[in-house]
């Protein structure tokens, strides 16, 4: 087997998570071919200003299905929510913690009006501007380790990242707090990873044990409402589903970029109904869009 990934360090470490788990399963090296994509060529445009529709996912993808490789590794929230037809998501493993956290030398109380705001991200922005934290934005791309150095070194004052990557890093050192998903709601699918292959590939059963049910579920009805919405990284919304006793709680909000509450909402359905979920949350939400 061939997997297709990004040549980041996360990218690669998130793939070769997953080289060892079909290793363990079939006794068989993975190999692994980089390949670049566009969100890797583009590094000096905030994303939400391009059509950034698979910006990090479509060149991996096309190579699934030209069938230079058999699979890809994604960050699932990277992963349009309409693939190619012959294309699936066959896998989503288990999931790392969905939430962002603070990369500072201050904590977020101690932060000041005029302090610079390291960031790409409108959902971030906006939260922030949500919780009147009056930061000045500084726009922020790179790896991981470009973003944090620029902390260290005082280039910015703080910036925000998902905690799912630094802990796959081994860097968590560097975390000052964690937000709660309810005070700064993740992106959709924010801490998954998701295999993609096509629909009829020879792999797809031996890839599809290492999905994981709970997991898979929770992503669904997050990126369903992502979906219905029709809409990407220019609108901020955030999305997050909490599973307990065979339950989905289905929780999302949607931001103007200035931090005012467009429309927030909660639904519960049982485990399996995912998709169900998340359809019936974005229509209470899409007069608002």
């Amino acid at each position: 087997m061939i997997v297709g990934t990004r040549g980041s360090e996360l990218a690669l470490t998130q793939t070769n998570y997953i080289r060892k788990h079909l290793f363990d399963l079939t006794g068989k090296e993975v190999e692994t071919k980089i390949i670049k994509t566009t969100g890797d060529k583009i590094t000096t445009s905030q994303l939400y200003n391009m059509n950034s529709k698979g910006i990090f996912t479509k060149e991996l993808d096309r190579a699934v299905l030209e069938e230079e490789v058999d699979f890809a590794v994604h960050s699932l929230k990277d992963v349009p929510t309409e693939l190619d037809e012959d294309l699936e998501i066959a896998a989503v493993p288990i999931r790392e913690f969905p939430n962002d956290v603070l990369i500072s030398n201050y904590s977020w109380d101690d932060l000041n009006e005029g302090s610079t705001l390291g960031t790409s991200s409108l959902r971030r922005e906006a939260f922030c501007n949500l919780h009147e934290k009056k930061l000045e934005l500084r726009p922020i791309r790179g790896n991981i380790g470009t973003r944090i150095q620029k902390v260290l070194n005082g280039e910015v004052d703080v910036t925000i990242m998902a905690e799912a990557g630094l802990k796959r890093l081994g860097l968590t050192k560097f975390i000052k707090s964690r937000f709660s998903v309810d005070y700064m709601t993740p992106a959709a699918g924010q801490g998954a990873l998701a295999i993609i292959t096509r629909k009829d590939s020879s792999v797809k059963a031996t890839i599809r044990k290492l999905n994981h049910y709970v997991s898979e579920q929770a992503v669904l009805a997050e990126k369903t409402v992502l979906e219905e919405l029709g809409i990407g990284c220019q609108w901020p919304l955030g999305s997050i589903a909490r599973i307990d006793n065979d339950q989905i709680e289905l929780y999302s909000i949607l931001l103007a970029q200035n931090g005012e509450i467009l429309h927030k909402g909660t639904l519960k359905a049982p485990l399996g109904e995912a998709i169900e979920l998340g359809k019936k949350l974005a229509k209470k939400m899409k007069d608002f869009i």
